[in-house]
């Protein structure tokens, strides 16, 4: 049994690390018992999680390429591309779908390495002052995982220690939804009491970090006043956990300007120099545009791959006024040497459409390791300050609608919004006074919608708010008529994982 468990360590946790600013040492052939000697061992653990995030199989592509997909912003535009991606934005999705069978495993694999520095950390016998601040980061991981898991699945598989017996791991049944929830719950308020107020660097979790997620997590759950509490906490605390919006919002999605910056509570970082696909991101790649000829100014960075494309309704009903829509989307693109509207792109390419494109992962991404802007500089933030505050007025409007508190932290991001490079704009205006609690509530999601655009964001959104028959409706920013209501707010649980363990049994309805 020991060797088997060396092996899982070795497999499911070190192996895997990619983060730029987390500082990695060889590690010798030790089973799990023989590694833990230190805090310094139990952060290795931690960062072969953070690693396990920065690969294709989780967020370069698999899971983040289906969450942009199944949004009402984002449809397929090579239509040639694969199967398994076409399924995910037309709701066609079966239990075998190749994104599902890859991105699964991954995950657990960092919930893994999470549940590894746990159980190293208790084995260490410290107190808890000398250890908790690092153990905390893998109760904020596993958090963090779960909470993608649940919302995307419903009840899943609840692993909190390591396996040392997979016979027995593959006996286990689901653990329902609540539960999960409370789990989570518990593993984000253990993180906020022992991280630290700042880190070194945004690739590692804070105290923000925590009650962020617990602040996202409630209001998916629908316990709006927790989340006003939690989104609350944060703001009232930014000048000590080193928060601020950034002031121009093109920087944010610049590669060469994203390291010190005060925005993000937590970011996965990517350096794309490894070989394979840890490391690699494919979202310049996915949503850059066919037959384009990009450059950095310093050299060719090739062509896209029309995958994930913008509706042309996003660009239809995007107020032109607002910087963000400029700074989100491409109009233009470069064929022959010579610049051309989006209405000639299928003319460059009959796999492109006519459209405005994603600018968001395509236009700063730094330095590349291959073709076509794979493997970019980029750090994708997974929660920024500017969504703090719009949980806050969100949650604020259904505890007490018409707060001017609620109406200020949305005119903090539009005030942003109008700095236009440094040149400040009337657009967008601030929030109306005295507004009704469901225009409020309509005003805020709309928000969110243009704020976050294409920020992975969008499709939890719609399943928490139950929007999908008027998103995929025929007045919708996209029109799916396979989206059922009775299905799709979950995927399938995969196939090859119902065979291996048959108590998972039976899948999600519909599938």
């Amino acid at each position: 049994m020991k060797k088997l468990k060396y092996f899982l360590f070795l497999i499911l946790t070190i192996p895997f690390v990619a983060c730029s600013d987390l500082q990695e040492e060889p590690i010798g052939l030790l089973s799990p018992e023989g590694f833990f000697k230190s805090p310094q061992d139990v952060q290795t653990a931690v960062n072969g999680a953070y690693g396990n995030m920065a690969t294709e199989a989780f967020w370069g592509r698999k899971l983040s390429l289906p969450l942009m997909l199944r949004s009402d912003m984002v449809s397929i535009g090579d239509v040639g591309t694969a199967s398994r991606r076409i399924d995910h934005d037309r709701f066609t999705v079966a239990a075998d779908n190749g994104m599902i069978t890859a991105f699964w495993p991954k995950s657990y694999q960092i919930i893994a390495g999470a549940n590894e520095a746990i159980a190293g950390a208790e084995s260490l016998g410290l107190s808890d002052e000398a250890i908790n601040p690092t153990v905390a980061q893998a109760y904020f991981v596993r958090a963090y995982t779960y909470f993608h898991l649940v919302r995307l699945f419903g009840g899943i598989p609840y692993l909190d220690a390591p396996v040392d017996n997979i016979d027995e791991a593959n006996k286990i049944s689901k653990t329902p939804e609540a539960e999960v929830y409370a789990k989570i719950i518990a593993d984000l308020e253990f993180a906020k009491q022992w991280l630290p107020d700042t880190q070194p660097t945004r690739a590692l979790p804070s105290k923000a970090s925590a009650a962020g997620y617990l602040a996202s997590v409630y209001l998916t759950m629908g316990n709006f006043q927790k989340a006003y509490d939690e989104a609350k906490y944060v703001i009232t605390n930014e000048g000590k956990f080193d928060l601020a919006l950034v002031a121009d919002f093109q920087d944010l999605f610049d590669a060469t300007k994203q390291q010190g910056q005060k925005e993000s509570l937590f970011s996965i970082d990517f350096n794309g120099f490894s070989d394979g696909d840890t490391g690699r991101d494919y979202q310049a790649a996915l949503t850059g545009i066919r037959a384009n000829e990009r450059t950095d100014g310093r050299s060719d960075i090739g062509e896209g791959w029309s995958v994930a494309v913008p509706t042309i309704e996003v660009y239809n009903t995007w107020d032109g006024r607002d910087y963000r829509k400029r700074v989100s989307l491409d109009t233009i693109g470069v064929f022959g040497g010579v610049v051309q509207p989006f209405s000639y792109f299928p003319t460059a390419s009959p796999l492109n459409k006519a459209t405005a494109y994603i600018a968001k992962y395509d236009r700063f991404i730094g330095i590349t390791s291959q073709g076509n802007g794979r493997g970019s500089e980029t750090n994708y933030s997974q929660m920024r300050y500017a969504e703090v505050l719009l949980i806050a007025a969100e949650a604020l409007n259904e505890i007490t609608p018409g707060t001017t508190e609620a109406d200020g932290y949305v005119n903090r991001v539009r005030a942003r919004a109008r700095n236009r490079a440094g040149v400040m704009t009337n657009f967008p205006a601030d929030v109306a006074s005295g507004m009704s609690q469901d225009d409020f509530r309509t005003m805020v999601l709309e928000e969110r919608k243009w704020e976050l655009a294409f920020e992975f964001k969008r499709w939890y959104d719609i399943k928490r708010r139950q929007l999908g028959p008027q998103v995929f409706g025929p007045s919708g920013l996209e029109n799916q008529p396979n989206f059922d209501p009775s299905r799709d707010y979950l995927l399938p649980l995969p196939s090859d994982e119902l065979q291996r363990n048959p108590n998972l049994m039976p899948n999600n309805s519909g599938y």
